[in-house]
């Protein structure tokens, strides 16, 4: 690793914490952090800061959380990516977090529309659907008013998602937080 001009990445799941601040409701041990951190220093690497969440593991109860995933990266590979980073994404059936390294922060346009099954156990959902689709859209060519009839539906899906299940989707927002803080 101390070849000059190489660039070196170390990711993945390293199982330490390398301070208090990277673990909630477990036993912090100061002897492995700095063990971590004098690794890192050794090695002269230098740690990508993570965007999105505090903590990458979750324990199934959701009491104990660390930050244990982590991009190790070089001066050199520093210097070639100057504005990267690292961001914890929403974890589903494991207990970590997936993670991926970012280039920049880019903007990839509006997001896509979720669409749950349960919505079409709704009676009003087929006469929404239907009436965001009627609605009169100008264009000649007919993929262009193809895209503006699904932009029609999926606003109106939007607006009735919002509208109905607003106190569920903050209840839950809020209950997310306090387990990641």
């Amino acid at each position: 690793m101390n070849c000059p001009n190489v660039a070196w990445v170390l990711c993945g799941d390293f199982n330490e914490v390398r301070d208090e601040t990277e673990r909630k409701n477990g036993v912090f041990n100061e002897r492995r952090a700095k063990l971590f951190n004098e690794f890192i220093e050794k090695m002269e690497l230098i740690e990508v800061p993570l965007q999105g969440k505090r903590f990458t593991r979750v324990s199934h109860d959701c009491s104990k959380l660390r930050k244990l995933y982590r991009f190790l990266v070089s001066d050199q590979f520093l210097s070639m990516w100057e504005d990267i980073s690292m961001m914890a994404l929403e974890r589903n059936l494991s207990d970590h977090c997936p993670i991926v390294m970012r280039d920049k922060n880019e903007d990839f346009g509006p997001k896509p529309l979720k669409f749950f099954d349960m919505w079409m156990e709704f009676k009003e959902m087929e006469p929404l659907i239907v009436e965001a689709w009627n609605k009169k859209v100008v264009g000649q060519r007919m993929d262009c008013v193809f895209r503006d009839k699904l932009k029609n539906v999926k606003e109106a899906l939007r607006k009735w998602s919002k509208f109905k299940f607003r106190p569920i989707d903050f209840e839950i927002e809020m209950a997310r937080k306090e387990t990641l803080e």
